[in-house]
Parts: C-alpha cells; sequence; structure tokens
C-alpha cells in the first residue's frame, strides 16, 4: 500500500492550517492563533510519525516539495509578525513600567507638593 496519497493530505492539512494561522496574525488575533497552533503542531508530529516510519519516494518527495515550500514561506510569515507584536508587546511593558517608577517615586513624597523657594532680594544700603 502507497502512502503517499495520505501524506499529500496531510501535507495539505497542514498548509491550510498554516494559511489560517498567517490570516490570524495578520488580523491580530493572537488567542486564536495560538489555539490553532496546537492542531498545527499535531498535524506535523503526525508527519513527523508516518516518514519515520516509511519514508517517501524520490516521487513523492518531489511531488511534495512545492506545498513544504509554501508551508515553510508561510511559518516564516507568522514568525516575522509574532516577532513584531513581541517587540510591540515589549514596548508597551518598558513604558508601563517606567510609569510605574515614575508614580513610586512621587508616590513617596506623601502628597506634598514641592514648589521652589523664592529668593528673596535684599536692598543693601548703600552709603
Amino acid at each position: 500500500m502507497s502512502t503517499a496519497p495520505y501524506l499529500y493530505s496531510l501535507y495539505q492539512q497542514l498548509l491550510d492550517q498554516s494559511l489560517v494561522m498567517l490570516r490570524l496574525a495578520s488580523e491580530g488575533q493572537w488567542d486564536e492563533l495560538i489555539a490553532c497552533e496546537m492542531d498545527y503542531v499535531s498535524a506535523v508530529q503526525k508527519l513527523a510519525e508516518l516518514t519515520q516510519k516509511t519514508e517517501p519516494s524520490t516521487v513523492t518527495q518531489e511531488q511534495l516539495r512545492p506545498v513544504l515550500r509554501a508551508i515553510l514561506e508561510n511559518e516564516t510569515a507568522v514568525k516575522r509578525l509574532l516577532q513584531a507584536r513581541m517587540d510591540e508587546l515589549a514596548k508597551l511593558v518598558g513604558q508601563s513600567t517606567i510609569q510605574k517608577s515614575v508614580l513610586t517615586t512621587y508616590g513617596k513624597q506623601g502628597g506634598h507638593i514641592l514648589v521652589p523657594q523664592e529668593t528673596e532680594i535684599r536692598d543693601t544700603p548703600t552709603n
């Protein structure tokens, strides 16, 4: 029995899932992306198990090459979008940390308002 049709079907499912993940990342639907990622990882594990049991023929590998290339391109695009999101979140966390530090510093003054003291100009008698 040839596993090529089943293998091709699994690769096609993986490609479809990678397209969904790319769409979700592009739309900023991060929670949905994470949920979808679990199915994706499961599909990758299935493929790994199948190819370990039965190595695909050279012809099958050649037929799967464009599908695999598209999957890898989608993964790269998703990773790029995730990195941009992580950079954005890091910036927000940094701003929050600075704001907290400022609030903590000024909060230690116990509500006292600091006003610069006026310097008194004294007339010195001129003789």
